[in-house]
């Protein structure tokens, strides 16, 4: 009692596709999916960000994450790195590639927050100002806008 080639063929494709459905199942399980879209990657830090966070992680004494976030952001070599590292914990600014160096850092608070801060510590106008500056608003406006926080 012989199976027929076409038969042999549909037997095959059955077990294919039952060890495919099986291993993506596995694959989800552990939740390794790969039909998900890929993470927009983080906006890269300012100079100033990075020496903050290397300073915090230098701190800690976790140089080598420290060393490693340093290479993750410029093209410095392991022993570039190392040394840039060393040489922050010892007081030593880092001298940043213009690319990094250029980035301009990122404002730390909403402008209602700085307005707010500003107006608190009893500098209206530059509270005005700084809206001005960042909305383009006219003075009239900008102090309407300030007077309302």
């Amino acid at each position: 009692m012989g199976l027929s080639v076409t038969e042999l063929l549909i037997i095959a494709t059955v077990l294919i596709v039952a060890i495919g459905a099986g291993v993506i199942a596995l694959n989800r399980r552990r939740g390794d999916t790969t039909d998900r879209r890929p993470a927009m990657p983080a906006p890269r830090p300012s100079a100033q960000e990075l020496d903050g966070a290397l300073h915090d992680l230098i701190r800690q004494d976790k140089k080598i994450q420290a060393i490693k976030l340093l290479r993750e952001h410029t093209d410095l070599s392991l022993k570039q790195a190392k040394e840039a590292v060393d040489g922050l914990a010892a007081g030593y600014p880092i001298h940043y590639p213009p690319a990094i160096a250029r980035r301009p850092a990122r404002p730390q608070a909403d402008l209602a927050s700085r307005v707010r801060a500003l107006k608190e510590a009893g500098r209206a106008e530059q509270a005005v100002l700084l809206v001005r500056s960042e909305t383009g608003m006219d003075e009239p406006s900008a102090t309407l806008f300030v007077d309302s926080l």
